[in-house]
């Protein structure tokens, strides 16, 4: 069975700032995935802009929130950046970040 965990200290912080009910939403969405499963939520691929298995978990509304994972790693979702969504289109400085954190976690599975 696979599990999630938070590729660093910040991503956690960044997770556990989103409203109690998006937290909720999206860790079951993580347990689901950890368990090969679908996410409930509305998810895009970011393969392109973050990296290879990289997807972004949305809830929309005002504001919306997103958290990006990867789940293609060994047993573990890593969870790269939760975020809020303040723009409509891309997210220019959340997108540098999750992808800043891709790179951390490459080099942490290669160890």
């Amino acid at each position: 069975m696979k599990t999630f965990q938070f590729i660093n200290k910040q991503s956690h912080k960044e997770f556990k700032a989103l409203p109690d009910q998006i937290q909720k939403r999206f860790a079951n969405d993580l347990n689901a995935i950890a368990q090969n499963k679908a996410p409930f939520s509305k998810f895009k691929h970011l393969t392109d802009s973050v990296g290879t298995g990289a997807i972004e978990l949305i809830e929309n509304g005002r504001p919306a929130y997103r958290t990006i994972y990867v789940a293609k790693f060994g047993d573990t979702v890593y969870i790269l950046h939760s975020f809020t969504k303040t723009t409509n289109g891309v997210d220019r400085k959340a997108m540098d970040t999750a992808k800043r954190r891709y790179k951390a976690m490459l080099k942490e599975i290669e160890k």
